[in-house]
């Protein structure tokens, strides 16, 4: 099985970074569009949506560092390397060998996190950001706390001392990856999936690399990103860049108060929508999707007409 099936016409680059080698497509033509994927995924979760997104945008569609394809560093006892600032840097170096200084960006679940870290601490590249079913990481952690449930115990979970979720989701890393993919679906069930896509995201996860690189992700969420929010909450910084938020109506953020609120004291201008859907909004509703991305991002193009 190959995912290039599910990017027909798309071209995979190994580009070479500041951490190692990252994997991307990218395809399409128009203004840049960077497309970053969250957890446990990979690049493969667009894969329903570029192909539109295609006729309008060049799009560059990156694996994580430490998902999928691309290189998996070492965490250490800071967690930097899986800080969202340090792996917006890295995408910027992507971006960039790719011939692009500004762009656009949509970011879902992790990724959504890298994107608005990049636009607060890498100012100047990313010209408007979509972020998908995410509430910024310091309201996250005080719903945590108010009121945790079953579909946010992960983040304590996998932020949990350095090889304590390793070896439990070693036992079986398939089993786990599935539990997640299901429970943050609308329906609970793997339905929503295309098979390719699926086994893909077995085959990324079933080593024990992405999964300590997954856990150094969460551990970086609960330490060095809160960290960055609450700094820059202090210090009264916002997103300078259009911000447009979309959730699924049966979502992680959906369960709390509203998610466009959430947005308020990082990006006071954030507009934002809900599409039916559960957590993964661009595989289970593409349509929906498509529709609360185009009408903001098509603002790119006219910037740039």
């Amino acid at each position: 099985m190959s995912t290039a099936d599910l990017f027909p016409g798309f071209e995979s680059h190994w580009i070479d970074t500041s951490i190692g080698r990252i994997f991307a497509r990218s395809g399409g033509s128009g203004p840049p569009l960077l497309l970053v994927h969250g957890f446990p995924q990979t690049h493969v979760e667009w894969h329903r949506i570029a192909p539109e997104l295609a006729k309008h945008f060049t799009l560059v569609l990156p694996d994580l560092p430490g998902y999928g394809w691309s290189v998996a560093p070492r965490g250490g006892p800071d967690h930097f390397p899986y800080s969202k600032s340090a792996m917006a840097g890295v995408l910027i170096e992507v971006m960039e060998q790719l011939g692009h200084i500004r762009f656009a960006a949509v970011g879902h679940d992790r990724g959504a996190r890298v994107t608005y870290r990049m636009a607060l601490d890498h100012p100047g590249r990313a010209e408007r950001i979509a972020l998908i079913d995410i509430v910024p990481t310091y309201v996250m952690w005080r719903r945590i706390a108010a009121a945790p449930s079953p579909k946010t115990e992960h983040w304590l979970f996998l932020s949990g001392p350095e090889g304590v979720p390793e070896a439990e989701i070693g036992k079986n890393p398939i089993a786990y990856l599935e539990s997640k993919l299901a429970l943050w679906s609308k329906d609970g069930t793997l339905a929503a999936y295309d098979w390719r896509a699926l086994q893909h995201y077995r085959d990324s996860f079933n080593e024990p690399s992405r999964v300590h690189a997954a856990c150094e992700d969460y551990r970086a969420g609960a330490t060095v990103d809160l960290v960055a929010d609450e700094k820059d909450i202090a210090a009264g910084r916002t997103i300078d860049v259009p911000v447009h938020a979309i959730w699924g109506s049966a979502g992680i953020p959906s369960a709390g108060a509203s998610p466009l609120d959430a947005w308020k004291q990082l990006a006071p201008e954030a507009t934002g929508q809900a599409v039916d859907s559960g957590h993964f909004v661009p595989e289970e509703n593409p349509a929906g999707c498509l529709k609360a991305l185009l009408p903001f991002l098509r603002e790119t193009v006219l910037e740039q007409a």
